[in-house]
């Protein structure tokens, strides 16, 4: 090509790169004749690292390529840099690309790139072209920099590698052959037996042999090593020989910090696409094996379950599956002494008293799951079986506590429901055994807004001030026993201690503090009751806020004090271990008027 500034090889056929791919003959065939972009070391987001354009001829061993450099600054100092000899390697930019194996068959180059130092050995500067300021003188210079491949030492029997034989200076050649021959020998006394054995094997496989060229009078194709896989991978990717410049970069970069981080976001960055040279099938080898920080049994993320031992050991228990509940309503109007007049008058007895009684069937109560007994087996840092018996029997009691006070959740045709008539829950029964007492919020914001609230108090506090006179009112029906507990989520608790001026101060400092002005014993926050929601019988709407109850006034009633049965059993025909427990209880609370269950209506 007349008027290039330089010429060389984009890349060579048949040559290992230091990715581990290798470039086939006219894989870039359809680029023969295109021109393409001549960049700086594949920057693609600055315009300034354009220095130029280059054409493209396909050759029987490889890209051929005629670079010019623009009259910027840029282009003009890279052509320097050529012209002098520091910059001597060329890289190309590829998408399109089919491979087979680690061969590449086709592709479409889409730029080329001068760089420190390339991918595949045999891309380099090979021709030169400075003009002078006039246009007359010319000069052309020739480098070898010894980066040709020799795969024996037999190479004079065999022939010189055909890369080499153009490149190579006559008046040196036998100097070049020995030094490239030492630089091999060095470089084999830095490999140990196993690495020396790899390679030999990969370069009998890949080299012809020469029995069986003379017997068969051909050449002998050696098949990929890679036989057993998939052969033909159509990959719609990008090939770039100087990624791992970005990366290394990348990598320094304060907020990343780590190689592999930066790998990891290169990969992100350029989902779909190939980092040739980059990420290959044996980057993970670089690194590490992963370390487990805590050895023996998982650590089980559940909901908190703090707070379900303190509760079930507070119910009483009873002995008795079938439990029967019975009080004398004593309350009404006409139950009081009479005066009597005059001596002979009738003396009137006593309005009756109202017998109030309910029975409580038992219902079983089980969980049940299966190991296979090869993982019992296989997992020896921690004892698996124990582990299992530990879930489940956490998962049952936070099952039965939940059925006690606001039910199992599931509807009432479901055939795994623990149904009310056996485990009574505290928040749906009956309104002569829990108090359902309504928070109105807008009603209390209009009350406290009318006293100009608003103007010293947030929110928070609004929300809290209904909810403790909600709460108190209710108190004046209560007739349970003892010292009431009060049950809510961890929101609703947050919201109350929150409450503040407008001056930031907290009205109620702690816990403590809060549960004083409540007038109960103590505030136990519960997870699960976040989100639940009941239907009454005229279908309205209720959210479950907190339920006020001594859980004392709760009864479960099962044989042998709640005795909760183990069974274990393997199945030899398929291998594996059935765990159950299972437990057959009544519950119900014993006392009318003996909860208290804070609701706000859903609209």
């Amino acid at each position: 090509m007349d008027n290039c500034d330089f010429s060389g090889y984009a890349t060579r056929n048949d040559l290992l790169c230091g990715d581990g791919v290798t470039i086939r003959k006219d894989a870039f065939k359809g680029n023969d004749g295109c021109e393409v972009p001549l960049v700086w070391n594949h920057e693609h987001n600055d315009p300034n690292a354009v220095l130029g354009h280059a054409v493209l001829e396909n050759r029987d061993d490889g890209v051929y390529a005629y670079g010019v450099f623009n009259d910027t600054e840029q282009g003009q100092t890279a052509k320097k840099l050529v012209q002098n000899g520091d910059v001597r390697s060329l890289s190309i930019w590829a998408n399109q690309l089919k491979k087979i194996g680690k061969d590449v068959v086709h592709g479409n180059i889409r730029e080329l790139s001068l760089v420190l130092a390339g991918a595949n050995p045999g891309a380099y500067v090979d021709f030169v072209m400075a003009h002078s300021a006039e246009g007359e003188e010319e000069m052309e210079v020739s480098w070898d920099e010894n980066i040709m491949l020799y795969h024996s030492a037999d190479t004079e029997k065999k022939g010189e590698n055909k890369v080499a034989e153009e490149t190579k200076k006559p008046e040196t050649s036998e100097g070049s052959d020995d030094k490239t021959i030492k630089k091999v020998k060095e470089v084999l006394d830095t490999m140990n037996d196993e690495q020396k054995e790899a390679m030999y094997a990969v370069l009998g496989m890949a080299l012809p042999d020469d029995e069986d060229d003379d017997e068969k009078g051909g050449n002998v194709v050696k098949h990929n090593i890679f036989d057993n896989e998939e052969r033909e991978q159509a990959n719609k990717s990008i090939l770039s020989h100087s990624d791992e410049m970005k990366i290394v970069s990348m990598a320094k970069q304060s907020g990343i910090g780590s190689l592999r981080a930066a790998m990891n976001i290169f990969a992100e960055e350029n989902a779909g696409t190939l980092a040739h040279g980059v990420f290959d099938d044996e980057v993970e080898k670089l690194f590490p094996e992963y370390e487990l920080l805590k050895k023996g049994e998982p650590e089980t993320l559940t909901r908190d379950q703090s707070w379900i031992d303190t509760a079930m050991a507070k119910i009483h228990k009873s002995p008795y599956t079938r439990i029967k509940t019975r009080q004398a309503d004593a309350r009404i109007a006409e139950l009081k002494a009479k005066g009597y007049q005059k001596k002979g008058d009738y003396k009137k007895e006593m309005a009756k008293i109202k017998l109030l009684s309910r029975t409580t069937d038992p219902q079983t109560v089980y969980i049940k799951d299966t190991l296979q007994r090869d993982d019992i087996v296989d997992i020896t840092d921690f004892d698996v079986v124990a582990y299992q018996w530990n879930i489940m029997r956490q998962t049952l009691n936070e099952e039965l506590i939940m059925a006690a006070l606001v039910g199992d959740g599931r509807e009432d045709g479901d055939p795994d429901k623990i149904h009310e008539d056996h485990i009574r829950s505290i928040w749906n029964d009956d309104e002569l055994y829990t108090i359902h007492q309504t928070v109105d919020f807008d009603k209390a914001k209009q009350e406290l807004q009318g006293s100009n609230t608003g103007a010293n108090f947030g929110e928070n506090y609004i929300k809290a001030e209904a909810i403790l006179t909600a709460s108190l009112y209710a108190r004046e029906k209560y007739k349970g026993s003892g010292s009431l507990d009060f049950y809510c989520t961890p929101h609703l608790l947050n919201v109350m201690l929150l409450a503040r001026d407008l001056n930031g101060r907290r009205i109620y400092d702690s816990k403590d503090d809060l549960a004083a002005a409540l007038n109960i014993n103590s505030i136990v926050t519960v997870e699960q009751f976040e989100g639940l929601e009941r239907t009454d019988s005229e279908t309205n709407k209720h959210k479950l806020l907190g339920l006020f109850v001594n859980l004392g006034d709760y009864q479960f009633g099962a044989a042998k004090g709640g005795e909760v049965s183990k069974f274990d059993n393997f199945d030899i025909d398929f291998n594996q271990y059935k765990y159950l427990l299972e437990t057959r209880l009544s519950g119900s609370l014993t006392k009318v008027y003996s909860a208290i269950a804070l609701e706000e209506n859903v609209a």
